[in-house]
């Protein structure tokens, strides 16, 4: 049985570096889910083994930001604030640091792949019209992102799993994340304003396309987005000030959107991204298979006879950065989270995993979502473009990551 489970994880972790496998129709989803099968139908585990292995918390914590994003989607406020900020009377290197600026935020909050999703088709219309090369300011907003992503233990999936297999604290998490995060969005404006400012304006557009797409934008609703800006307001207070299960306050204020007369509920479930939610399932199981073969913890024993303690923050950096970008970050949180030990653990898992993100193209969802809305607007930005940004912005972010840690617990 022992092969069958070491077989079935190898499948799965080279179906995550390769985004699918050979010759099959499957992405990452269903290389996890493929492999989560085989995992109960080899009898492995039993079928309540794996729902055991499998962190509700997680799950429902995950499911309920989706909701609170969805009623911010449906409400048009991602368009109405882009818009808002892109009409903003300023120079282009002013009007990338409020770019910056407000995607971190939103992105806090609400989770970076759904801001992305949302803001790049929009920011890249509207860097159009204003006559400006779109793709600084759409690289700003994937960097921008993963940066101000990584704030907060609700701004990402990982932060979210790390969050909560943890039991970080919410506020003292912010307070560990927040100096590397607002120095990591200060640095991507460095590395990108002073190519703005030798920029030639671009060629006039063409208002009558332009006309086409703002009819595509979804309509802005005031009082949804109110509802939902309350809801979230609500939420990330109960996580600064109480001590009620972050899963259970989420779910409640998803039910609370749910109630509507405006946004039927299929439509807001249409908006759930349940090919994550199916991933995190799959791998769970995967990898308490593997576990209960103990061969994950004689791994880690031998690493630490080799000098490699995973438990240390080096060593756990290191790895981290590059588990991150050959299986991404998910899957690498995962497979590290068992040996996370010590109070810097947390901090450096969510931190490290969520900007290595910014490396190369296929680090982070976010990045392929903007990519692929700018290719849609005829846009292009290859691989060596984004490195060109990525490669920089994730050197410096984690350079600063690395001092600050090692300042905050005296490594």
């Amino acid at each position: 049985m022992t092969a069958v489970v070491v077989a079935t994880f190898a499948v799965v972790y080279l179906g995550m570096i390769a985004g699918g496998l050979p010759r099959l129709q499957l992405d990452r989803t269903g290389v996890a889910l493929l492999g989560a099968i085989t995992i109960v139908g080899s009898g492995a585990l039993t079928l309540e083994e794996a729902a055991q292995a499998v962190h509700l918390p997680t799950i429902l914590l995950l499911f309920s930001f989706m909701v609170i994003s969805a009623q911010m989607r449906l409400g048009g406020f991602y368009t109405w604030v882009t818009r808002r900020v892109a009409a903003l009377d300023a120079s282009p290197a002013a009007l990338l640091a409020v770019v910056i600026t407000v995607v971190a935020v939103l992105s806090a909050v609400f989770s970076n792949d759904i801001v992305c999703l949302a803001v790049a088709p929009v920011l890249a219309d509207a860097c159009l019209r204003r006559r400006l090369d779109p793709v600084p300011f759409l690289l700003a907003l994937a960097c921008a992102a993963n940066i101000g992503s990584a704030a907060t233990l609700i701004g990402n999936p990982q932060n979210m799993l790390i969050g909560q297999r943890l039991a970080l604290d919410f506020g003292g998490y912010l307070l560990e994340a927040i100096v590397p995060v607002v120095l990591g969005l200060a640095a991507l404006w460095g590395l990108l304003a002073a190519p703005l400012r030798r920029a030639a304006p671009q060629p006039e557009p063409d208002a009558a396309r332009f006309a086409a797409l703002e009819a595509e934008y979804p309509a802005f609703d005031r009082w949804q987005t109110a509802k939902g800006l309350a809801v979230a307001a609500a939420l990330v207070a109960v996580f600064l000030f109480t001590s009620w299960p972050h899963e259970v306050a989420a779910l409640v204020g998803a039910g609370v959107l749910l109630l509507s007369r405006r946004f039927h509920s299929s439509q807001v479930m249409g908006l759930i991204d349940w090919e994550l939610l199916v991933l995190f399932i799959g791998l769970f199981v995967v990898n308490q298979a593997l576990a209960h073969t103990g061969l994950t913890h004689e791994a880690v024993q031998w690493l630490a006879a080799q000098g490699v303690h995973l438990g240390e923050p080096g060593p756990l950096f290191v790895v981290t950065l590059l588990l991150s970008n050959l299986v991404s970050n998910v899957p690498a949180v995962m497979l590290l989270l068992p040996v996370a030990d010590g109070a810097h653990a947390g901090p450096t898992l969510a931190l490290v995993s969520t900007l290595a993100g910014n490396l190369l193209i296929v680090g982070s969802i976010a990045n392929i979502i903007v990519v692929d809305a700018a290719r849609k607007r005829g846009i292009v930005i290859d691989w060596k473009r984004h490195a060109a940004t990525g490669v920089p912005v994730t050197l410096a972010t984690l350079a600063i990551t690395a001092g600050w840690i090692a300042w905050r617990h005296g490594f």
